[in-house]
């Protein structure tokens, strides 16, 4: 084919088997198109940038060289696979990502035979592609399995598991370590510094031909004085490869965004490979784009921008969020005791951790990808008298649970669990979603589990999380903004298990534990009108249940109605527990329990993801009067 250099080729690429009739220089015009795109589709609606526009070319090579769908390309995490989208038949689709109905901001099985494996949280690649590698070979899909993985998430304990495993069975499997130095937070650990050694001593730069390790991919001739001379380069600097040891072709340092590098050498070891295959391609997180490489996060998440500027669109604020106000609360708590330490796992910006550490940075720890060791880490922390605070989205805390279990519940430490993104997040959808948590934690003898109802309570379980040195405690808040409610100067130390009324009723009492508190009280002003008043309480413990409250609630109206932003099996079941457990249902009572449904929510705005959840004030007010037999309530959409 002729080479057009001044025509838009992304506008000739449909599927990615467009790609195959491309010239390599109309390849790096693409890489060039795909950028732009990219950067333009995310100024409409924001989403993670940086990740994307580090792995254009990378995206570019893999398409042009492998046969996907076929060929499997896995993306870890999927923050960086805008570009791989644009590629694959949704180019006409890219600016709905996020938005309700839209494509999803990661990869999704559902959405695509292009994305093979869905993903949201980090490290899972490598595991996967084996899965798919040794299926290939036992008469399952055909094709290569190539996972594309980036240093941060190489700080997670899995990404070694399946490496170690993959080396010992020796299946043909590629893995791409894209090195950008950066996950979302600077990357942290001996292994970013290894990486680092990797690309940066002299040697390397010196005699980078060899340090490509593709010694197997040389003419015969050449290759005893290539090993003899790799041999001795590794001597001289690291001493030996970690992936070789574990079993795998290292080939590395290589330019991620050198077209000229990159397809010649994705051809050779696609067409000379036999076994696992590691790639390490040293990249830039935001690369092409200004605005994004001059952030401070390399533009890892945006909202929406001015794709010239980079500006993004300040949203109007009337309320501070909940995570800065969890960081001004454990501040202001840690000022006075000297023994709180917070810890995270690589989210320092998005738990509100950034600002303990500018305070206390002897005091503050993140531990990267590694959500396992968080928490025992601070369970060691705790066994050694000091009061750890382990801030986690609560999605990120599932990947801890064991240990959480093990090292925690069991052993009764008091470790502090700071729960961000509890409840329905919006644009990331449901692998980000804090649905799980209630039901995960309040099923664990010995733990206490909170939840603030307005950012004035959370100033107070923080107080009351530090003040708790008798077992495991844990406080959970929302994603966002908070109602507004003035502050206290200090929180207070709230009594273990003990709720409060907020609005005295009668009929039917209204049970809320977290932020749906707010929407049970506009329902009540609404029922208000039919002169049907309810009684507000806000519970604060799931665990343990305030039964003198319940048990009054059961007791003094003709229903109870929880309301939770979790899943079945939470707050509201353990209440049916204790009401059975006491007899209450032998006299008459209706119960109802409002809950998260039992599927995923897909990605959408908040406010839309609990009207599909039916837990807006609206169904609230539909739920008082089914349950005292008024009839339905006329659908009055907001």
């Amino acid at each position: 084919m002729t080479d057009r250099p001044n025509t838009p080729v992304l506008d000739r690429v449909n599927l990615p088997s467009d790609l195959k009739a491309l010239s390599d220089r109309e390849l790096r015009q693409l890489a060039d198109e795909l950028r732009a795109e990219t950067v333009s589709a995310v100024s409409v609606t924001g989403g993670h940038l940086g990740a994307g526009l580090g792995v254009v070319e990378l995206t570019v090579a893999l398409h042009a060289v492998f046969d996907s769908p076929r060929d499997k390309i896995i993306w870890d995490v999927g923050h960086q696979c805008y570009p791989h989208k644009i590629l694959t038949g949704r180019r006409d689709r890219i600016r709905t990502l996020r938005m309700g109905g839209g494509l999803a901001g990661f990869t999704k099985r559902a959405e695509s035979p292009y994305d093979p494996f869905g993903a949201g949280h980090s490290s899972t690649s490598i595991s996967a592609a084996l899965g798919f590698a040794v299926a290939r070979d036992l008469g399952g899909d055909p094709g290569d399995a190539i996972a594309v993985i980036g240093d941060g998430a190489m700080s997670a304990g899995m990404a070694y598991e399946a490496l170690n495993n993959a080396g010992h069975l020796g299946k043909r499997l590629f893995v791409i370590l894209n090195d950008n130095e950066m996950s979302i937070a600077p990357p942290v650990g001996a292994m970013s510094s290894y990486l680092t050694r990797l690309y940066t001593q002299g040697p390397f730069q010196e005699l980078k031909a060899v340090a490509k390790g593709a010694v197997g991919f040389l003419p015969e001739p050449l290759q005893e004085g290539a090993r003899r001379a790799k041999e001795m380069l590794k001597g001289m600097t690291i001493g030996g490869t970690l992936f070789e040891e574990l079993g795998f072709s290292y080939i590395g340092p290589v330019d991620g965004h050198d077209m000229e590098q990159l397809l010649p050498l994705l051809r050779t070891v696609k067409a000379r490979a036999t076994g696992p295959v590691l790639i390490h391609a040293v990249t830039k997180k935001g690369k092409g784009y200004a605005p994004a490489e001059n952030a401070a996060d390399c533009g890892h998440a945006t909202g929406r921008f001015d794709p010239v500027t980079g500006i993004q669109a300040k949203a109007k604020s009337n309320a501070p969020s909940y995570t800065s106000v969890f960081a001004r609360a454990l501040i202001d708590e840690a000022g006075r005791d000297e023994r709180i330490v917070g810890i995270t796992a690589a989210m320092p910006d998005g738990t509100g951790l950034k600002q303990f550490a500018e305070r206390f940075p002897r005091r503050s720890f993140d531990v990267g990808i590694a959500e396992q060791h968080a928490v025992t880490f601070s369970a060691g922390l705790a066994a050694g008298g000091l009061k750890p605070f382990c801030a986690l989205y609560s999605t990120f805390l599932q990947r801890g649970y064991d240990q959480v279990v093990h090292d925690v519940a069991v052993q009764g430490l008091p470790v502090r669990f700071a729960i961000d993104r509890a409840g329905l997040v919006g644009q990331d959808g449901p692998t980000h979603a804090g649905a799980y948590d209630i039901a995960y934690l309040a099923n664990l003898p010995g733990f206490v589990v909170m939840a603030a109802a307005d950012e004035a309570e959370l100033v107070h379980m923080v107080a009351t999380a530090a003040a708790h040195d008798s077992g495991p405690i844990a406080f959970r808040f929302p994603r966002g903004e908070g109602t507004g409610i003035d502050l206290p100067d200090r929180g207070e130390v709230l009594p273990i298990g003990r709720g409060r009324i907020v609005a005295e009723g009668s009929g039917v009492a209204l049970l809320s534990l977290g932020t749906r508190l707010a929407p049970a009280l506009e329902a009540r002003e609404a029922l208000a009108a039919r002169g049907i008043r309810p009684t507000v309480a806000d519970a604060r413990f799931a665990k343990p249940l305030d039964r003198d409250l319940i048990l009054r609630l059961a007791r003094s109206h003709q229903a109870l109605i929880t309301i939770e932003e979790g899943a079945v099996g939470g707050f509201g079941s353990h209440v049916a527990q204790l009401l059975a457990d006491e007899g209450v249902f032998d006299g008459g009572l209706k119960f109802r329990s409002m809950v998260l449904p039992d599927r995923f929510v897909d990605h959408d705005a908040p406010m839309a993801m609990y009207d599909d959840s039916a837990l807006n004030a609206r169904h609230i007010e539909a739920k008082v009067l089914e349950v005292m037999g008024v009839g339905q309530l006329a659908d009055r959409r907001a």
